[in-house]
């Protein structure tokens, strides 16, 4: 069972920046980034491979955050940019043998951390 757990959530006022930090047990061939807002469906953000560091971002943070990999201290980041009040959701670190933006290709999922993002 791999273990994770998030860290880095707050408050930020739209414009502002802010990071999340992973820490995993272990890693699998994909980790993630999700989030979910109150009623509406939990989306993917960003993934990355753990064999070569390749990322890819989803549509909702695409150009306004980077995720990022420290194979070292078991450790993956997303840095978020320009944030936006639709940003505001609880985000989830994600780990699974695939690679695409489906929650369903991930078996392990951090508490989650929220986010809150206002004018």
């Amino acid at each position: 069972q791999v273990q994770l757990a998030e860290s880095g959530g707050g408050s930020v006022q739209a414009g502002g920046s802010l990071r999340l930090s992973c820490t995993a047990s272990a890693y699998t061939a994909c980790m993630g980034w999700f989030r979910q807002a109150p009623g509406r469906e939990r989306e993917g953000v960003a993934f990355i491979y753990a064999s070569d560091q390749s990322p890819y971002y989803g549509a909702p943070l695409k150009g306004r955050s980077t995720i990022a990999l420290d194979n070292s201290k078991r450790t993956l980041w997303l840095n978020m940019y320009n944030m936006k009040p639709e940003d505001t959701a609880r985000y989830y670190c994600a780990a699974g043998a695939q690679c695409t933006l489906s929650r369903d290709s991930y078996s392990h999922w951090g508490q989650g951390t929220q986010v809150t993002v206002s004018l």
